[in-house]
């Protein structure tokens, strides 16, 4: 069963996920993270998503503060998006995007492997 997020979001996500699959589809695989960072970052411009990089967000332990995390890129300022190099997803990459959105009360994470043929796409929920 698929939950279904707010329409904006859910039109916030599927552009997100067109621009990694060009982003993929241009560049192919065998990059290193920031190349395709960089290039995905490029193609959500291009499609008029405001996007910002290395967003930090606070994390917090019984109201104190106890470090700081930064997200890939910040979409929106309500889509998380972590980006991976990898074989294959790990349950670290997913619990990773999770603590995110849990530490930034964001309402969706994507997860994306560019290490793959064809980027791999994990949504992700708090």
């Amino acid at each position: 069963m698929r939950l279904v997020l707010d329409p904006e979001i859910e039109r916030t996500t599927e552009a997100i996920i067109g621009a990694a699959f060009e982003v993929s589809h241009v560049l192919g695989n065998g990059f290193v993270e920031v190349v395709y960072k960089r290039a995905l970052l490029r193609e959500m411009e291009r499609r008029k998503l405001a996007v910002a990089e290395e967003v930090p967000f606070k994390v917090s332990y019984k109201g104190d503060p106890v470090g700081t995390f930064y997200a890939d890129i910040v979409v929106e300022k309500r889509v998380i998006v972590e980006l991976k190099v990898a074989e294959g997803f790990t349950d670290a990459h997913l619990m990773q995007v999770v603590n995110y959105l849990r530490a930034s009360g964001l309402p969706v994470g994507l997860l994306f492997n560019f290490g793959v043929p064809k980027v791999a796409v994990r949504r992700v929920l708090p």
